[in-house]
């Protein structure tokens, strides 16, 4: 009798493996159990491709998935789909946590055919973003750029490197996370891409559910170096020898991906938060005191006609009043973060756009309260306005970029009420780091148009050694009348001269600068009426940085300053129009959840960007380095 173990039984339909992608026997494949799952398309796996193992390869149906019937040994990920688990997903245990996933790395196939790689060399131009990131992609995404975010144990991931060139392909292209996903499924130019155009369908490289690329993101988010395929970018730009010692910076509207809500949404949805932050005994004690019949589950506004202005005002007054009652059943309190965000943020709702009346009552006043909160949804977007006739709401998204190459080299997102000036040192970080370990040789110039054109601003860049070319706003005299620039400003005997010849000194400000008050000379003035309407005279104010502006101011009438401006400054504008030719994830901001969220998709698409950049540069990798080829 022969002692040899039995070979455990194989079912044509089973063996398939999933995106965990992992192999090795079990305990039940030594007894060759045999086991029935539910049908593939319930666990992720896509139906109707074609599946191996083992040599052995099978189509599921497209129209009705078969019940498969996979022995216990053919993978580990029939193991997980009997405990439930989604592949690409990571599972949660009992008690809560997340399972730990492994670093998947790409396999490598020689035997398989190269039909589909052939086709889209021969078909692809040469400055392709397809073809270069098919040839450079295991230098920009080794697997060791993404090591931390994975543990040395665990379930195996789709290979971060296929995932890096789908997540800038899907923002090079504006795709959701499921278009992205089912592009790389059918569309051979990102397969080609990702180094798969022939892969066997069946294995990590053949699809993945949409939610790996949200998982992935996340764990980037949570990681000390969350923008590192922006990173990556930046540094082959450098090694490339593509950035020189000009930036040009400029900022541009990302509406918000929330709906801007009105001061009754916005106090009821503030108090809805807080109570489902609150702990159950502390929610209760809250709801205790609201004396509102509201059912706090449903959300919009609530019932009201809002057609009687004696019902609105009553139910403002009854709303805000509740937010204080909120707010002092949690006087004696230690609050959690989430729950002390959620009264934050109620504090401010109900304090922006209400005033109290002299009879005690609580209405909604007249104009917008500054740095005003637009949603409980997103309570980082603000209201902003990108000139005085054209406003959004939302976020603002920075560029640095290189005007010879056209790379960026630092992005950034900001509130949309924040001023440009005020990220210039964020987007000018990698420049100043240069000039303090003395890196650069020549000195660096920044151009920018009159946003960047404080006096505050302009101070900053001298300090730093940097050279600006930036555009500064000239003065405007009120209903046309004569502008400050047409009074003689003498800083150094502090006196100011009117174009009718009256000199007068001025009174210095406790904070630099001051003021220079014309008065009653104004009332026997022939020039009057050109100057000022005002019954006390002409005020001429000075301001901390007046020495900066006015040499600014004429440096920006030289010819050669402004040929140079106009020849450099408008190339940002046209990487801004790269950035934002599509609405989804351009124009429009593509994620919600504050500021962090959008940032990190913001960087995403620089990289993407600056990526085709490379490709429509020649950019290659040589045994000597990085160089520009052109074709």
């Amino acid at each position: 009798m022969s002692t040899a173990k039995a070979k455990p039984r194989l079912s044509p339909r089973s063996g398939c493996q999933g995106v965990a992608g992992q192999r090795g026997p079990g305990p039940a494949a030594e007894r060759g159990d045999v086991v029935s799952f539910p049908p593939i398309a319930h666990y992720g796996v896509r139906v109707g491709l074609p599946y191996r193992h083992a040599g052995r390869s099978w189509n599921l149906s497209k129209s009705k998935p078969p019940v498969a019937r996979w022995p216990l040994s053919c993978d580990r990920f029939a193991l997980g789909v009997l405990r439930g688990e989604t592949p690409g997903r990571p599972m949660p245990d009992p008690v809560g946590r997340i399972r730990p996933v492994t670093l998947g790395r790409q396999l490598r196939r020689p035997e398989l055919p190269t039909v589909g790689a052939r086709w889209c060399e021969a078909v692809l131009p040469a400055g392709s973003v397809y073809r270069f990131l098919a040839r450079e992609r295991a230098r920009l995404f080794p697997p060791e750029l993404f090591a931390d975010l994975f543990q040395a144990t665990g379930r195996r991931s789709v290979p971060p490197s296929i995932l890096a060139v789908v997540m800038v392909l899907q923002r090079l292209e504006g795709l959701s996370d499921r278009e992205a996903a089912d592009r790389f499924a059918f569309d051979v130019r990102w397969r080609y891409a990702a180094g798969v155009a022939d892969a066997v369908a069946g294995e990590e490289s053949a699809s993945f559910a949409h939610t790996v690329l949200v998982d992935l993101r996340a764990r980037l988010r949570r990681s000390a170096d969350p923008d590192r395929i922006f990173r990556v970018t930046t540094d082959l730009a450098r090694a490339a020898g593509l950035v020189g010692v000009r930036r040009v910076l400029d900022s541009a509207p990302l509406e918000d991906a929330v709906a801007t809500q009105d001061t009754v949404t916005l106090v009821r949805g503030a108090i809805r938060g807080l109570l489902r932050a609150c702990p159950p005994p502390l929610a209760a004690k809250v709801r205790g005191l609201l004396r509102r019949d509201d059912d706090d589950s449903a959300p919009g506004k609530p019932a009201c006609d809002w057609q009687d202005r004696a019902a609105r005002e009553q139910l403002v007054d009854a709303l805000v009043g509740d937010g204080y009652r909120a707010h002092f059943a949690l006087r004696d309190q230690r609050l959690d973060g989430r729950v002390a965000e959620a009264a934050a943020l109620l504090a401010t709702v109900t304090g922006q756009d209400i005033e109290e009346t002299c009879d005690g009552r609580f209405q909604i006043f007249d104009g917008t309260a500054p740095d005003r909160v637009i949603s409980t949804v997103d309570p980082e977007a603000r209201h902003g306005h990108k000139t005085a006739a054209h406003g959004f709401d939302g976020d603002k998204g920075h560029v640095a970029v290189d005007p010879d190459s056209e790379v960026i080299t630092a992005a950034e997102v900001s509130p949309a009420a924040t001023g440009d000036a005020a990220v210039a040192a964020t987007l000018l970080g990698e420049v100043i780091a240069d000039n303090q370990h003395g890196r650069q040789a020549a000195r660096a110039v920044v151009y920018g148009d009159s946003a960047y054109g404080t006096g505050t601003n302009l101070a900053w860049l001298e300090q730093h050694r940097l050279t600006p070319m930036v555009k500064t706003q000239v003065p405007a005299g009120p209903g046309g009348r004569f502008a400050k620039d047409q009074f003689r400003v003498d800083l150094k005997a502090g006196m100011v001269t009117c174009p009718a010849r009256v000199m007068v000194a001025v009174t210095p400000a406790r904070r630099g600068g001051g003021r220079a008050r014309f008065g009653v000379a104004c009332s026997v003035c022939p020039l009057r009426q050109a100057c000022t309407s005002s019954a006390r005279g002409r005020v001429v104010t000075i301001g901390p940085q007046e020495a900066t502006l006015a040499a600014a101011r004429a440096r920006q009438r030289d010819p050669a300053w402004q040929a140079d401006y106009r020849a450099t400054r408008p190339k940002v504008e046209r990487k801004l129009a790269h950035l934002l030719r599509r609405r989804h994830g351009g124009r429009r901001a593509r994620v919600r959840g504050g500021l962090v969220r959008v940032a990190q998709d913001w960087k995403l698409l620089a990289a993407a960007t600056n990526l085709a950049r490379f490709a429509a540069l020649g950019l290659r990798s040589t045994t000597s380095g990085w160089r520009v080829q052109p074709a």
